[in-house]
């Protein structure tokens, strides 16, 4: 693991920087570097974009699209939405286990299941985070998705419009909507069937990454149910109590994308699958060229759905959306 902190001589949350990089790491072994950036040239050939800036393997998993260079202050959101002058311990162990997954991958990074890193949960800004919760619990209670018109008293406490905040979730790939603006994914759920379920009171699921967080997500056991995609045989994940139970004991999960630009659910929801052995997910991937990617063992698959999808339901308080009361008509 490689980590870069690039600051400003003499920063003062430098010191917090450090100190939340080896609480993350906890003796992991990596190489971890701090940077003095002298002007606005240096930053923008290193890719700071404000102090601190932590690079792991040389990228950004923190930056938002299209932030430019800089050798200012920054500032990052903590999981309550208060700013701080580091990324939290639960943003560095996300982006962290991204990374790991990534490691000695001859493929694209794993933008499809963690958001370049930056993980799933929407911005607090402009209503995003609590519309988003919104229409997981939604999900999770009902096993649907909210009308949106449902969500309009959610978005007007911000002064917004929900079909404004879901067009902006959408661009941001939070969610993804249909020609009529209606939801049809909000990660990691789906609004129509896939290979993969999961015994809750809910509905379908994305993909297999997506299902192996949901119980950290809610906090619940469950039961995850799959085929193998080769040849057909059942998949079952057992969570009891945080313990995850596989069966087979030899099932694995591939964890790929195709080369074109997209939603995750259309560039990489088809490439996140189980499998009951190596020998047919490699049989898979030779099959179907037009997918990168690499097969994970159990302990990286579920660590991965947890980094990334564990937290989405944490960071404010929970939202009510009329007309998705708990018990009705569960998927």
């Amino acid at each position: 693991m490689r980590i870069t902190v690039l600051t400003v001589p003499d920063c003062p949350n430098a010191p917090l920087a450090r100190e939340r990089i080896e609480q993350v790491l906890d003796g992991r072994a990596a190489r971890v570097e701090f940077v003095e950036v002298a002007d606005e040239a240096q930053a923008a050939q290193l890719g700071m974009t404000g102090s601190p800036t932590v690079l792991i393997h040389g990228t950004d998993p923190f930056a938002a699209p299209g932030t430019a260079a800089s050798v200012s202050c920054r500032l990052y959101r903590a999981p309550d939405g208060s700013a701080e002058g580091a990324p939290s311990v639960a943003d560095l162990q996300r982006a962290l286990d991204v990374a790991a997954a990534d490691e000695d991958c001859d493929c694209p990074p794993m933008d499809a299941a963690g958001h370049s890193g930056r993980g799933r949960r929407a911005p607090v800004t402009g209503g995003l985070r609590v519309v988003q919760q919104a229409v997981l619990r939604s999900f999770a209670t009902t096993g649907r998705a909210p009308d949106p018109a449902a969500l309009d008293q959610v978005a007007r406490a911000f002064g917004r419009d929900s079909r404004e905040v879901l067009a902006e979730l959408a661009a941001e790939d939070f969610l993804t909507l249909d020609d009529q603006g209606r939801i049809r994914a909000a990660y990691p759920f789906s609004a129509t069937p896939t290979a993969h379920r999961i015994r809750l009171p809910d509905g379908a699921k994305m993909c297999a990454i997506d299902a192996l967080g949901i119980p950290d997500m809610l906090g619940a056991d469950a039961v995850i149910t799959s085929v193998d995609p080769v040849t057909g045989d059942p998949i079952t994940v057992t969570s009891t109590g945080g313990h995850l139970t596989w069966q087979p004991v030899t099932a694995v999960v591939y964890v790929g994308q195709r080369s074109s630009t997209g939603p995750a659910a259309d560039v990489a929801c088809g490439a996140l699958n189980f499998f009951t052995s190596r020998r047919t997910a490699q049989r898979w991937t030779e099959q179907h060229p037009d997918y990168t990617g690499r097969t994970i063992d159990q302990a990286r698959a579920e660590a991965l759905g947890r980094s990334v999808f564990g937290s989405l339901l944490t960071g404010t308080e929970p939202a009510p959306v009329p007309g998705s009361s708990p018990g009705a008509d569960r998927g």
